[in-house]
């Protein structure tokens, strides 16, 4: 089995960070049930502003409140403002990483969803993997990366 990504809110920002609540992260509902990330569920969280890198489980918070608060101990690593990543994983077997579809949700300043991509992995007839970010029409988002042979 291999831990995989199942889904992501990217560039989520902090609202809140409340030292004094005991640990988790508090987030809406509704952009946790659009990604697929479950109460209590298990997340690492990255912070783009400092590059702290923690793991804590999710609590809803109220319904609509675009609310991303970081408790207890998560709260030394963030401050209110800072854009972070929550990511969810699963554990799938290599033959399944072509089932799954992570669903990723993109934020503004304000944490409405400015964008919601599918990441997407298949395989060609040479059994050879392709990485693809669809966007919520199914169009391919994805550039390919350059590599030195590009060059």
């Amino acid at each position: 089995m291999r831990k995989v990504l199942a889904a992501k809110l990217h560039g989520i920002h902090v609202t809140e960070a409340n030292l004094h609540y005991h640990g988790s992260i508090t987030l809406d509902p509704d952009h946790c049930q659009e990604a697929g990330i479950l109460p209590m569920e298990f997340v690492e969280i990255w912070n783009k502003n400092s590059g702290a890198r923690i793991s804590t489980y999710v609590i809803f918070g109220a319904r609509g409140s675009r609310c991303c608060v970081l408790n207890g101990a998560a709260a030394r690593t963030c401050q209110a403002g800072d854009a972070i990543i929550v990511c969810s994983s699963t554990y799938v077997s290599q033959t399944q990483i072509v089932q799954l579809r992570p669903r990723i949700l993109t934020f503004d300043r304000n944490n409405h969803v400015v964008d919601r991509l599918t990441y997407s992995v298949t395989r060609d007839d040479a059994e050879r993997y392709r990485f693809e970010i669809l966007g919520s029409s199914g169009d391919v988002k994805s550039i390919p990366l350059r590599t030195a042979e590009a060059n």
